[in-house]
């Protein structure tokens, strides 16, 4: 609220939003639009740019910052580390106002790609113990209790937190190339069980899935996974009282599925994501806004009619943050004009129901 309250044209527009149905996590107010660290090189140059970036949001009205270990080969996070320490420092903003979310589930190199990256991760993770490439699928995606613990330990680190806000499980359909539905399920319990351990150290405060396929495709597809299903994992691992409370999906113009797509289903009655994850008490969080830039340019002419932005970016973030149901839409900004230019949409209020709506009768 204290961060809110500093930014009075954003909130009366209502740039800053609630998770209300989700259990816990109603106190945090989130920003429509968030900053995300993917992209760009593992290079001196973008750690400059992207401390610029995080240091222009936070002083901006964007208090949502999504990373992730793999990004970048550590390098965002230790990006993010080092502004948030600054901006904590210098009094811009207080650690309870900032969100921090990152992930884990990749094989992760440290700061740069090793000249033998095979040999790399033998010495750094399978001898010591830390991994067991019989837990690996696909070669680099690992969710065992160990791996996840040694990875938020290193996260930690890098972002100079004692308490990650959101931990993800980074892409879990990856493990379903390899492995069964059953395997997969007891995988993922494992896992829930031993973030429960570490919510109850005070070292992550809530947990979910970040996914790119999962939410987004037929019930029939391999890599599709069961928003209840999930939840009913979570209970199973420690009780209704669970924190397994968010997932990250992309969502934008051109992958619109988590509002469209009845692919999932609550007590038997099927739904889209959005709808699903809001009865089953899990916060959205929507990903590659601009589908990493392809969506700044060349929309159709009713886009700009309907949501009322000059320029594509905005209509397409514009579009994104007034999905009903989503709590944040995700864009990469890694330089300081990205987030001048991204904050735009959010000095306006959402697009009206009817208006946003009727996109996708235009496209049916």
């Amino acid at each position: 609220m204290r961060y809110r309250n500093r930014f009075p044209a954003f909130a009366e527009a209502g740039h800053f939003r609630q998770a209300a149905q989700v259990p816990g996590v109603r106190e945090l107010w989130c920003p429509s639009i968030g900053l995300g660290t993917y992209l760009g090189e593992p290079d001196e140059r973008a750690d400059r740019d992207y401390v610029d970036a995080i240091s222009e949001a936070l002083a901006s009205g964007i208090n949502l910052l999504d990373t992730a270990i793999n990004y970048r080969h550590q390098r965002s996070e230790r990006n993010l580390g080092e502004t948030l320490a600054k901006t904590i420092a210098g009094k811009v903003v207080r650690r309870d106002e900032v969100v921090v979310c990152t992930k884990a589930g990749y094989l992760s190199f440290d700061g740069n790609l090793p000249p033998d990256p095979r040999l790399y991760f033998m010495k750094e993770y399978v001898e010591p113990g830390i991994l067991d490439p019989r837990d690996l699928a696909g070669g680099s995606h690992c969710i065992a209790p160990r791996y996840l613990m040694d990875q938020i330990e290193r996260s930690r680190k890098n972002l100079g937190l004692e308490t990650i806000d959101v931990f993800y499980l980074h892409n879990p359909e990856t493990q379903l190339a390899d492995v069964s539905r059953e395997e997969f399920n007891r995988r993922i319990l494992e896992a829930f069980s031993a973030l429960e351990v570490l919510v109850k150290e005070g070292k992550i405060r809530y947990y979910g899935m970040a996914t790119w396929n999962a939410f987004r495709v037929p019930e029939s597809a391999r890599d599709f996974i069961h928003l209840e299903e999930v939840c009913a994992l979570a209970k199973q691992a420690v009780g209704a009282e669970h924190h397994f409370r968010f997932v990250q999906l992309p969502f934008n113009l051109a992958m619109p599925e988590a509002f469209v797509m009845n692919n999932q289903a609550v007590q038997a009655k099927h739904m889209p994501l959005l709808q699903a994850a809001a009865r089953l008490g899990v916060a959205v969080v929507g990903s590659a806004s601009l589908y990493q830039g392809r969506l700044v340019h060349g929309l159709p002419a009713y886009v700009r009619e309907r949501l009322g932005f000059k320029s594509d970016g905005e209509n397409a973030l514009q579009f994104a943050r007034s999905a009903p149901g989503l709590l944040t839409a995700l864009v990469g900004m890694g330089q300081r004009e990205h987030v001048e230019k991204n904050l735009k949409p959010a000095l306006v209020p959402i697009a009206r129901a009817d208006l946003w709506e009727s996109l996708f009768q235009r496209q049916a």
